[in-house]
Parts: C-alpha cells; sequence; structure tokens
C-alpha cells in the first residue's frame, strides 16, 4: 500500500506541474497580450497562485465543508455513523479519528477532505445515511477513508485551486481584451512588429480558450483513476465488495442532485453530484468513472480481496485492457479471506429490513432535527414534540391531552 500511495505522490506532482505550467502560460500571455510585458502577467499569475494555494492549504477542507453546508456530529449524534467511521479508522490504518460532518441534503453522496493525517474529514448526506445499511454505508466509509489514506484529498483541493485560478485569469483576460482594448497591440504595431504580436495575440486568445479545458480533463483524468484505486482499498478495508457495490446502485438511481456541489469541487465526491432534473445518475460522467463499470469490478471479485484480486476483475471487466493498480503496490500485499458472516451474506443476497430501514428514517430525522437546535419535549401523555429554534413562545398545548407544557 505504501508503495501505491508512493506511485500516487508522484503522479499528483506530475499533474500538479503540468497544470501549473498551464497557469503560467495562461498569465504571462494575458500580460503580453495586455500590456506587452511577459514578466508581468507571469508575476501576476505566480501571485495569485500562492495566495489561492496557501487558502485552499490552510483553509481549503473549511470552504469545502462550509460550502456544503456540512454541521460537525459526535458519537452521540449518530451512533451507527460514528461507530462505522472508526471501524474504517482502524482497518484503513489511519492515525486520527476524522471528524464527521453530515449535510442535509435528499441527495446520496459523499466526500473526504483534510490537508494531513491529522486533520481529515468525512461528510455524508442525510440521503445517504437514512438510504443505505450498514454494510453499504461501511463500504462508503471505507471508500473514503481510502481517499484520505492514498493522500487523495490535499492533491484535488490544490489542483482544484490551480483549475479555478486558470478560469479566473481566462475569464477576466477575455474580458479585458474584448472591452479595455489591447494596449500591447497598440504600442507593437507603432514600432513595425504588429504581424508578430497579432500572433502572439491569436496564441493568448486560443490558449485562453483550451486551457481552462485541458486542465479540467486533466483533472478529471486523475479523478477518475483515484476511484478505481478507493473502490479497490474499501473492498480489502471492508473484506465485502458487495456493500460498497449495492451502495454505488443505490446512489446512482437516486434522481436528486446535490445543491452545494460545483465543478471545482465535484471529483472530491463518491459519485458525480449532477445530474439531469428527476434522472438517474447517467452512466458516463466526465468527473468519474462509468457506475456500471465500478459496480461490475466489485462484483468479479471472489475468493480474497486483495489489491491483486481487484486489479484482476477491473482487468477482466475491461478485457484485458489494463492494469489500474501499479504492480509494485500489490507486492507483498496477502490477501484478505472474507469472513465467515461475509461469505453468508453473499450467497443470501440483498435483503431490506423494513424495520430497520424505520430506523434508518428515525435516526436521520432525530440527527437533523438537533443540528438544527429543534428542542426535544415529551408530554406527560408521552407525545414527543420537536420545537423549532425560531418559536418564541414559552409554552404551548399538547394536542392530544391538552396538557399545557412550559418550556422554561
Amino acid at each position: 500500500m505504501w508503495e501505491q500511495i508512493k506511485d500516487n505522490q508522484l503522479r499528483s506532482g506530475i499533474l500538479v506541474v503540468t497544470m501549473g505550467i498551464l497557469l503560467l502560460m495562461v498569465g504571462s500571455l494575458l500580460g503580453y497580450a495586455l500590456l506587452g510585458d511577459w514578466t508581468f502577467g507571469l508575476v501576476i499569475a505566480l501571485l495569485i497562485w500562492f495566495v489561492m494555494t496557501l487558502v485552499a492549504y490552510f483553509q481549503g477542507d473549511n470552504i469545502l465543508l462550509s460550502l456544503a453546508k456540512a454541521k460537525k456530529i459526535g458519537p452521540d449524534d449518530v451512533p451507527r455513523l460514528y461507530n462505522v467511521v472508526e471501524e474504517m479508522k482502524i482497518a484503513s490504518g489511519a492515525e486520527k479519528m476524522p471528524d464527521i460532518y453530515l449535510i442535509d441534503d435528499p441527495a446520496l453522496n459523499a466526500f473526504a477532505t483534510g490537508r494531513d493525517k491529522n486533520k481529515i474529514s468525512v461528510a455524508i448526506t442525510s440521503g445517504l445515511l437514512e438510504k443505505l445499511k450498514r454494510d453499504e454505508l461501511q463500504g462508503v466509509i471505507g471508500h473514503e477513508m481510502a481517499h484520505i489514506k492514498n493522500r487523495d484529498v490535499l492533491l484535488m483541493a490544490l489542483c482544484g485551486v490551480l483549475l479555478g485560478t486558470i478560469v479566473i485569469l481566462a475569464w477576466y483576460g477575455s474580458r479585458f481584451m474584448l472591452f479595455g482594448g489591447m494596449g500591447g497591440t497598440r504600442r507593437s504595431s507603432s514600432s513595425g512588429g504588429g504581424a508578430a504580436q497579432l500572433i502572439i495575440i491569436i496564441v493568448a486568445i486560443v490558449l485562453m480558450i483550451l486551457a481552462p479545458i485541458m486542465a479540467q480533463l486533466i483533472y478529471y483524468a486523475v479523478s477518475r483513476k483515484r476511484e478505481y484505486l478507493a473502490d479497490a482499498s474499501s473492498a480489502l478495508y471492508t473484506r465485502y465488495p458487495e456493500g460498497l457495490a449495492s451502495a454505488l446502485e443505490k446512489i446512482a438511481a437516486s434522481t436528486d442532485s446535490l445543491k452545494s456541489a460545483n465543478n471545482a469541487t465535484a471529483p472530491m465526491y463518491i459519485i458525480n453530484p449532477f445530474r439531469k432534473q428527476g434522472r438517474a445518475a447517467e452512466d458516463l460522467t466526465s468527473t468519474h468513472p462509468p457506475i456500471s463499470e465500478r459496480i461490475r469490478v466489485l462484483r468479479t471479485m471472489s475468493g480474497n480481496y486483495s489489491l491483486a484480486n481487484y486489479d484482476s476483475a477491473f482487468s477482466q471487466v475491461h478485457k484485458g485492457g489494463g492494469n489500474i493498480i501499479p504492480a509494485s503496490a500489490m507486492a507483498g500485499v496477502a490477501a484478505v479471506a472474507p469472513a465467515a458472516a461475509v461469505v453468508a451474506a453473499q450467497a443470501a443476497g440483498p435483503v431490506e429490513d423494513i424495520a430497520d430501514r424505520k430506523g434508518r428514517v428515525r435516526e436521520t430525522t432525530d440527527a437533523l432535527w438537533k443540528l438544527n437546535d429543534y428542542r426535544p419535549v415529551t408530554c406527560d401523555c408521552g407525545t414527543k414534540f420537536k420545537i423549532p429554534p425560531d418559536f418564541t413562545g414559552k409554552s404551548f398545548q399538547c394536542p392530544h391531552c391538552g396538557r399545557i407544557n412550559s418550556l422554561n
């Protein structure tokens, strides 16, 4: 696994350098096109990149959680979720228990964030908490813990900053060139070099159009591979790939899009958060691998749940189309045999317990009421009430027994 992380870090460095070169090219060409000075544009691009990178490194997780409107929960708020995260923390070998956040949204999704091993967080939506059984929730949390363990979350945050910087420079540069004139071109024309400078302007315009697209394609391409790696790690942690496969089926079948997601943060979620209104998620998405392929790979695994087993299943599904996990990462990694209970569960197939489903709904609803500062009050007749935080009265009457309940 450490070899896999090392390989990820190498590829991450190449990715960051490539996107950085694109950023500097956009900045320098914009500086020349607008002011006739390469250096000025380069310095501005570097300054914007530096500031945004500092913000992403030190406050990126807080910003992302704030944008998602996630609220932190404790062990007593949602015991089932806390226990599952604790189990996956132990299974993954993480040194610190992640902070757990809940997003009040019916969409089914989750993401992990954090800049280092001592500052990590996992966030899931209320829809996911309500719909998934325990083994399915384990698969999703195992997937997110894998992103943390494989050092994916910091990379995606930094790449998101680079992508955002490129887009910002391209957007403002195009507006200046359209509405503010091209000072560099006019000065160069008066000195007799107009033709050469015009070519530079054309190159700058083309690069402004293509650079954000190229950067986004690179960003998404890496995101796709890391999703497969996280799926493989989740199967290893849980020893039950069917849990994640079943969870992905439920997530894909959901017709709710995540309201708080945007293009820069989409690759951080377990599944593409965007979909057409009222429709299930499409199989082919720009930010994630095809959902059906991820499910088929997980269900092709059999016998034992090592990284090599996942890689073999991946190759089988793609009909010999290559490997997804570096050979060095699989060397010396022992296969993990499934527990007897897991074998029995696989043989029995998925079973949806009505009582369990009702319990999940009640658990999620109670957690959301508590997070939104609703006050629980129980009347002497046994009727339970949730008093909203904006209720200004000092008492209320029970509609069942007529008793006046004080809120002092």
